[in-house]
Order: structure tokens, then C-alpha cells, then sequence
């Protein structure tokens, strides 16, 4: 998910701290090579390569590339995400799998994958869910099929970081409220204005803030943090 927004700002953060990129993205080809030309121009390291994350050939692939480029992966964030509109009981079947494979089954695949890499390595690897409010918080607008995708990779995250908690591989959640993303653009512009009323700044998080958090937990300091779903909204649902 590394063509535009936060997706964008999670690998230029990364590649800023010295890590080597590799961005993906689907359909907007156009966007991930534009990250990897704004991370090269930087003096940072990137490679492109385009992923459908609902399709397995395509998660080798990533792998594959990532091997050829790097020779190993330290770091996996799963971005990758949309949200459907349609409203219950009017969603249909396919909608529903699709929000599902794209938010949900993205992470449980490509993570999947990056555990078979990671296990057995020296040192602490770290794997990163991009969750959402949308997850716990039902004051707002989510419809229910993008909150279940959401609520999927927080128990993914729990389960793993458990799972491989001796092997060294941190994995944790953030969950952010509203970020001024492009997906901005799939709510009316009255409800966009009520829920980023709702936020105690006033105004929604942007980009670069988030993908600081990402630089946190992959850093040597989020080597002793795993399990979490951390909750980023202002204070917003303190109650």
C-alpha cells in the first residue's frame, strides 16, 4: 500500500531511518514508482513492485523480489487497505470479500510469508498492522464489514505476537482515527466534517505523524513492545 498517503509517508519515514524499501502497491503503478523516486532522491534505497494483495502468486513475488534486492526482510508493515461503502443488510457477497481479502487476508498472507524469513534470524524483526478506530469505536461511520476486516488483524496481531514472542518477532497494531488519506474521498462531505468535528484538535492527523509511530515500533526501542493495539485519535475515546 505504498503509492499514496499514509502508505507513502510509512516508506519514506522508514527509508529516512535506513531502511531498504520495498514499496508495493496494485493498480497505481504510477504512485509506488513515485515513492521509490521521492525515497531515491532523498539518498534513501527502494525497489518497486506491483502486488495484488488478494493474489497468491503475488505475495511470492514481493518475497522473491525482496530476497533478490536485499537478500533477507527485517520488517513487514501491512497497509494495504480500503473501505466499502455499502450499508447493512444491503452488502453484497462479493463486497464483502473483497473488504475482507484486502484489509484482512493482505496481513494474514504476506505475514504468512515474512514469518518463514524471519524465524530462526538473529536479532528482533518487527511486523506492523495499519488497523483503525473503526475496529472499537461504533460512534462513528464505519460500515460493519470494514470494521470486521479491522477487528481480524487485531486479533492477527495478538496471535502472532504470541505465537512467535521467543522467536523475536514483534508484532503490533495501530489503529489511527480519521488521517487525512485518499480515502478521504469515499464520504460525503457532510460526514467528513462531523467526524473530523468529533476530533479534540479540531482537525484530522496527517500522514507523516502515523508513519512516525511505524518508525517507533521498528526502531530498537519497539523491541520490547508486542501484542498492542495502539490507539491514535487525540484522546478522542477516553472514557
Amino acid at each position: 500500500g505504498g503509492s499514496r498517503g499514509l502508505g507513502r509517508a510509512i516508506c519514506q519515514g522508514l527509508a529516512a531511518e535506513g531502511a531498504k524499501v520495498v514499496v508495493t502497491t496494485g493498480s497505481n503503478v504510477k504512485g509506488g514508482e513515485e515513492t521509490v523516486a521521492a525515497i531515491k532522491e532523498s539518498g534513501g534505497e527502494a525497489i518497486f513492485v506491483q502486488q495484488d494483495v488478494t493474489v497468491e502468486k503475488d505475495w511470492l513475488k514481493v518475497i522473491d523480489e525482496t530476497l533478490k534486492a536485499y537478500a533477507a526482510l527485517d520488517i513487514l508493515v501491512n497497509n494495504a487497505g480500503t473501505c466499502l461503502m455499502s450499508e447493512f443488510p444491503d452488502i453484497p457477497a462479493d463486497e464483502f470479500r473483497n473488504q475482507m481479502d484486502i484489509n484482512f487476508g493482505s496481513a494474514f498472507h504476506c505475514s504468512q510469508e515474512a514469518v518463514k524469513l524471519m524465524d530462526g534470524r538473529d536479532g528482533v524483526r518487527k511486523i506492523v498492522n495499519i488497523s483503525s478506530n473503526g475496529a472499537y469505536n461504533f460512534d462513528v461511520f464505519d460500515p460493519p464489514h470494514y470494521r470486521a476486516s479491522k477487528a481480524a488483524m487485531d486479533t492477527l496481531t495478538k496471535d502472532l505476537a504470541r505465537r512467535y514472542a521467543r522467536a523475536k518477532i514483534c508484532v503490533n497494531s495501530i489503529a489511527p482515527a480519521m488521517t487525512e488519506t485518499p480515502l478521504f474521498g469515499v464520504v460525503s462531505e457532510e460526514v467528513l466534517a462531523a467526524a473530523i468535528a468529533q476530533m479534540p484538535h479540531g482537525k484530522a492527523m496527517q500522514p507523516a505523524q502515523i508513519a512516525e509511530w511505524v518508525g517507533f515500533l521498528t526502531s530498537d526501542a519497539g523491541d520490547v513492545c508486542s501484542g498492542n493495539v495502539i490507539i491514535l485519535n487525540q484522546g478522542r475515546d477516553v472514557r
